[in-house]
């Protein structure tokens, strides 16, 4: 029997083209079809990809308070300010209804000189004071202690 290391090496491969596979369960080597490992990968792999749902929100005067919606998505808010202003809340998902590891980004397009950022319930800690303008932050909610992280 030929071992594994001593086989010719290929290039590319296709979704037919077969692959050792050693059973555990009855000790014996077998073959099988790299689509159907590359079906059990698909099946059992995740990658982690944020899908952000975006929210929108164009404050026009000092004092704004932009609400994130009240869900479990992660949520990108796009802040547009009209110009620069003095004063501004930004209000997180109440932590009843925020899932552990849930994400808020937030973008800004003008200066916020005194930035107040609302728990809803939970403690926020590393929140930004101020924004700059073209400023980003991101918070990342720990639900077994209903806090929001600064983690970006």
């Amino acid at each position: 029997m030929t071992t594994i290391n001593n086989l010719t090496g290929i290039d590319a491969v296709s979704a037919g083209d077969l692959l050792p596979v050693f059973v555990n369960s009855d000790g014996q080597a077998r073959k099988t079809a790299i689509s159907v490992l590359q079906a059990f990968m698909q099946d059992n792999l995740s990658f982690g990809v944020a899908a952000f749902a975006t929210q929108y929100a164009s404050p026009s005067s000092t004092g704004f308070s932009v609400q994130i919606t009240d869900n479990t998505e992660d949520t990108h808010l796009i802040l547009t300010p009209t110009a620069t202003f003095a004063t501004g809340t930004i209000v997180l998902p109440t932590s009843t209804v925020a899932v552990d590891k849930q994400q808020v980004l937030v973008n800004s397009t003008q200066i916020v000189t005194t930035l107040t950022i609302d728990g809803s319930g939970a403690t926020v800690t590393g929140e930004p004071t101020t924004l700059a303008a073209n400023d980003f932050f991101t918070l990342k909610f720990d639900k077994p202690n209903s806090v929001w992280f600064r983690v970006g």
